[in-house]
């Protein structure tokens, strides 16, 4: 099993943060790269599509309102990966009330790569969507 995580310091408090992007249907609201979120099952499965085209079908494992972090699992995607559970989470910054540190982390099983491969591709993925979401806020 081989995992990654990205962290990123945001300019906004950690609840405005959570605003934004603690619905499981709400990366279109921040990441480019996904243009497109439908919710199935009651919102606990979402159905995302990249601009190429291509369905990325995840479900909601955990969510935490209080504690600001979801997980999910990814049931449908053009990935070379398995078993893929990933976490996104909003941190308070000590001493500060108007940023936050958002930490997008998984692990999964690479199919077809190397660890490295699969660790690369998610840490490029979770680091473009910080800089995204880092943009949306200082907007």
């Amino acid at each position: 099993m081989a995992s990654t995580s990205v962290s990123r310091v945001v300019p906004a408090s950690p609840q405005q943060v959570w605003d934004l992007i603690g619905g499981f249907d709400a990366l279109p609201d921040w990441l480019p790269y996904i243009p497109e979120s439908t919710a199935l099952e009651g919102g606990r499965v979402r159905r995302l599509t990249n601009p190429d085209g291509d369905a990325i079908v995840e479900r909601l494992v955990s969510f935490d309102e209080a504690g600001r972090h979801y997980s999910y699992a990814i049931l449908e995607a053009p990935f070379p990966v398995t078993g893929y559970l990933s976490t996104l989470r909003v941190h308070p910054v000590a001493g500060r009330d108007d940023v936050a540190e958002v930490q997008w982390s998984g692990r999964f099983t690479p199919d077809g790569v190397t660890d490295a491969e699969a660790e690369n591709l998610f840490a490029g993925i979770y680091r473009d969507g910080l800089d995204a979401l880092h943009q949306a806020l200082s907007a």
